[in-house]
């Protein structure tokens, strides 16, 4: 409710309220709608009852006490809530001031508005908490079900037990049909997952014994086993839980504006009122013509209070962010605060890298030439322990020799050498070549094609190509960027023939390619210090120090990386190029619904003010102002869950 400490909510049993969201002590969302329904019953059938000019409804006291009882289910918890948060240090708030508009309407005997101010304003309340309620549902639908158990394989005995109880080494076993508990190496033989909780793919993963298993996945085929390589607390489900609900402490700006801007408009507000009762009487004393109403000044008054409450603004602001928030969980789109999705409304370049990024980075060899089979087999041994796709996709298309490898080497951005039966072996990129001082063909430049040169003893040997195919709806991401005026630049290690023919395959505006990861860095540093808003895409593991450099870092399919998770501010569980452009759409509607509500609630409270300080406005004119304003702001943020 726009202050950093918690109340107790004032319209539902038992919840607390942080923040602007609302949760039922035990997590779960819990919204009663009774107190709002039984007050607006009372007020509509007392406000019927005066029309229809009922004989012992006209009785003053009588009338009181009806709109008295209709008050009582929704003005306590307000009344409450002001309590409170004076207690506590508050002593300006929204509730207090509530609280003094509608006790000061029964004092000058407008029933129906005191009524309506304390009923409206716990059908916004109850509103905001149904689109929280239905934001988080979309966050906890992506892992439908956390696991609520692991069998560990002890010997030959199967034990079962909470997956917090299972320790990195352990063995656990998974049947068909259930989701993995935690996160571990696959020990048995290739297997079939559904990954759609984590990554939205429709077709199940089959992984390969030695691969990587995430918790959240579900085993289609067989039983397996695996070894436990993280805890459950850290394990990929665990870890997206703990992103999104992180996500709510990271404040957009206008956020924190909204909270400081509460602050510090409460007490003035209050001062402005009281100024109301309090100048026209001393005006009178100096000048006695004037004539001076206090009944008069205190209704202006009070409409003032009722009409200044900055409800519309400290309810519907963190609950635009929130539903934008929820919704891009709901398409695979993960961010780590508001303020990142408010950040990348404002992107003028997407910068992206290429190979498992607009690329599949599944490479398959395509050629061989200058190598002999023999050459190909040790090539094979040296690249076998290497994570790198081209080291795998070698090693796939030849069986390593049973050789003795010595003084393995790993090059960063530029190769391996190592050390086969007394012979020193280059493998890598021509850049490795040029460095080591190695002579190679010109035309190895100009191939369209990923290459891995192979130098024997300081001589070139031959080279082995490789192909990566673009991602199905990479082409469409970079159309979708473009059409909202967003430029895209592509870095890659790659040589510039290959970089080159990728970008104008995909309709790039930029593209550069025989990057080390330093290379990269210089890049996203020159475009920020032309003052351009900056977004990097990357696979989340190599590309660390571009991801924390940039203005946005957006880690692509990388739930299994600590790095990504550490790294990034937004993961792209779908491993789809196209989620950028929308995570990028929806930070725009998300800041343009805030724009809307911010413009919208001031400028009407802004003219009803005028009109009550001339004393034009009515209580119900105010109420509109303030409550009525508050839940159409709060109906426009619901468009981005709705969507």
């Amino acid at each position: 409710m726009g202050h950093d400490h918690n109340h107790h909510c004032t319209c539902h049993d038992d919840c607390r309220a942080s923040g602007g969201i609302i949760t039922h002590e035990h997590g779960e969302e819990y919204i009663s709608w009774w107190k709002p329904a039984v007050s607006i019953v009372l007020l509509v059938t007392g406000i019927i009852l005066s029309h229809l000019e009922i004989s012992w409804f006209q009785n003053n006291w009588v009338r009181m006490a009806w709109f008295a009882v209709a008050w009582l289910p929704t003005g306590l918890g307000v009344l409450r809530e002001a309590i409170e948060a004076v207690h506590e240090g508050d002593a300006f708030n929204e509730f207090l001031l509530m609280s003094v508009a509608s006790i000061g309407a029964f004092a000058i005997e407008e029933y129906p508005e005191a009524v309506a101010v304390m009923a409206l304003y716990c059908i916004g309340e109850a509103l905001q908490d149904c689109a929280v309620s239905r934001a988080r549902g979309n966050i906890k639908s992506l892992i439908t079900f956390r696991p609520d158990h692991a069998v560990i394989v002890e010997g030959e005995q199967l034990r079962s037990v909470d997956p917090s109880a299972v320790k990195v080494g352990d063995i656990v076993e998974v049947k068909t049909g259930e989701r993995v508990p935690i996160d571990g190496t696959l020990i048995s033989n290739a297997a079939a997952f559904d990954t759609a909780a984590l990554t939205g793919e429709s077709v199940p993963r089959v992984i390969e014994r030695g691969g990587e298993v995430l918790s959240g996945m579900i085993v289609s085929e067989s039983t397996v086993r695996l070894k436990a390589i993280r805890p459950a607390s850290e394990s990929a489900v665990s870890r997206i839980l703990s992103m999104v609900e992180d996500a709510t402490e990271r404040k957009a700006p206008a956020e924190l504006f909204i909270r400081r801007f509460a602050r510090i408009y409460t007490p003035v507000v209050i001062g402005m009122a009281a100024l109301v009762i309090i100048a026209p009487g001393l005006y009178s004393l100096a000048v006695p013509t004037f004539s001076y109403n206090f009944s008069s000044w205190l209704h202006r008054a009070l409409i003032f209070l009722v009409i200044s409450c900055p409800c519309a603004l400290v309810i519907s602001i963190p609950l635009s962010y929130f539903a934008g928030i929820g919704a891009a969980s709901r398409r695979g789109i993960l961010f780590k605060g508001s303020n990142y999705l408010d950040e990348l409304s404002r992107i003028a370049t997407v910068v992206f890298d290429k190979t498992g990024t607009l690329t599949t980075g599944e490479f398959a060899v395509s050629g061989v030439h200058g190598l002999t089979d023999e050459q190909l087999a040790i090539l094979a041994a040296i690249e076998q322990d290497s994570p790198h796709p081209i080291a795998k996709a070698i090693v796939r298309h030849h069986e390593p020799a049973d050789v003795k490898i010595g003084d393995l080497r790993n090059i960063a951005g530029y190769g391996m050498s190592a050390s086969v039966s007394d012979r020193t072996w280059l493998v890598g990129t021509t850049r490795l070549m040029e460095k080591e001082g190695v002579n190679c063909p010109a035309e190895l430049q100009d191939i369209e094609g990923t290459t891995v040169a192979v130098a024997i003893e300081g001589k070139y040997t031959g080279q082995v190509l490789l192909s990566d195919k673009s991602k199905d709806d990479a082409a469409e991401a970079i159309g979708a960027l473009n059409r909202q005026g967003i430029a895209t630049v592509m870095l890659s290690g790659d040589r510039q023939a290959l970089v080159n023919a990728v970008a104008q395959q995909l309709g790039i505006d930029e593209a550069h390619g025989d990057l080390l990861p330093q290379g990269k860095v210089e890049h996203i540093e020159r475009l920020r210090n032309r003052g351009i808003k900056v977004a990097f895409v990357g696979d989340g593991i190599n590309d660390a120090p571009v991801l924390a450099l940039s203005d946005v870092g957006i880690a692509m399919g990388a739930l299994g990386s600590d790095m990504a998770i550490e790294t990034a501010d937004v993961v792209i569980q779908t491993d789809q190029p196209s989620r950028v452009a929308e995570a990028v759409t929806l930070g725009k509607r998300t800041r343009r619904i805030v724009v809307q509500n911010i413009a919208f609630a001031i400028g009407v409270k802004a003219l009803v003010m005028v009109l009550g300080l001339l004393g034009i406005a009515t209580m119900w004119q105010a109420v509109f102002a303030d409550v009525g304003v508050a839940l159409l702001c709060v109906l426009n943020s619901l468009r981005l869950i709705r969507r």
